[in-house]
């Protein structure tokens, strides 16, 4: 079952391996939720660096110019981010190859983003792991890479590799991982920031949980000022209450009512740090009449008063 809250671990080292013509848009889909992760635990819970094979700058497909802060060769850590976007196939070399072998030693973990798999791949490095990429390039891996069990999948987590279809694809990688490491609070509160609750549901073009997650949040979300009884949300979504608590249960690992207790508490941190709004009108738009029984929640939650996050603000 997964687990809602995780005590915090040591920060993790994720590095991101860039060549020319990158897709920005799956770098800023990569490093966005790490920072979000930071910003929303008050603490350094990742740490990353732009890599590339020579440390030189490298420029992504738009044309906007990245410097590098070190060499592969020259670094370790947790997690190596391999993202060659377009132009893979060229980059598919007997240097890069070396270089990505050598890496392994250094790493925990080995991620081929969008089309970085075919590098992993050429390197011998998905061998007898499951991997995907990109869909347009799906049949050629398969083909190219016999030993390699491709895999039509948006991403694919295979013991000590990961690998991932594309730049929306990334995000929902990088929501899947700080969930995994952190707890799926810490998990929704970063995907709330990206996506508001009319994107949240079985429509999205990320799908972060299951349809019917998405409906049971998206459902909260849009009745945080009064909030639903269970049997209400239940007829609406057209669940038994007994099948709302399971389905809420398997897949969080929380009952429905702490998480609309903490996405009301979400919403009510998230308006002291950015509104002047009197703390019983932010009571009050997060389901609580009562100033006092809404001080006691949000401190049994944050470990602070209300006010006392506002001062520090």
């Amino acid at each position: 079952m997964p687990i809602w809250k995780k005590q915090s671990a040591a920060a993790q080292q994720m590095d991101i391996l860039l060549f020319d013509a990158f897709s920005l848009q799956c770098l800023a889909n990569v490093v966005e939720p790490m920072r979000a992760a930071n910003k929303l635990a008050q603490q350094t819970l990742y740490k990353w660096r732009v890599l590339t094979l020579t440390g030189a700058s490298v420029c992504s497909s738009s044309e906007m110019e990245i410097h590098a802060q070190g060499q592969l060769s020259e670094a370790a850590g947790d997690t190596l981010f391999v993202m060659p976007s377009y132009g893979f196939a060229d980059l598919s070399t007997p240097v890069t190859h070396r270089a990505l072998r050598a890496a392994e030693r250094r790493y925990t973990c080995l991620a081929g983003l969008d089309t970085g798999a075919w590098l992993l791949a050429g390197a011998g490095l998905l061998d007898g792991y499951r991997a995907t990429l990109h869909f347009d390039e799906f049949e050629r891996f398969s083909e190219t890479f016999p030993k390699v069990s491709a895999q039509r999948h948006r991403k694919v987590l295979d013991r000590n590799r990961i690998t991932c279809s594309g730049a929306l694809a990334a995000f929902e990688l990088m929501l899947d991982l700080i969930g995994q490491t952190h707890g799926q609070a810490l998990r929704l509160d970063v995907s709330a920031l990206f996506m508001g609750a009319e994107q949240t549901g079985p429509e999205s073009a990320a799908r972060i949980y299951s349809t019917n997650t998405s409906r049971v949040i998206e459902l909260m979300q849009r009745n945080l000022e009064t909030p639903l009884p269970l049997s209400v949300l239940s007829q609406r979504l057209d669940l038994s209450q007994k099948e709302l608590e399971r389905r809420i249960k398997t897949e969080l690992g929380i009952p429905p009512r702490t998480l609309y207790r903490h996405l009301r508490l979400s919403q009510a941190h998230r308006l002291l740090m950015t509104q002047d709004l009197s703390i019983a009108e932010i009571a009050l738009r997060s389901g609580y009449e009562n100033a006092s029984a809404f001080t006691r929640a949000f401190r049994l939650a944050y470990h602070t008063t209300p006010r006392a996050l506002r001062k520090g603000r």
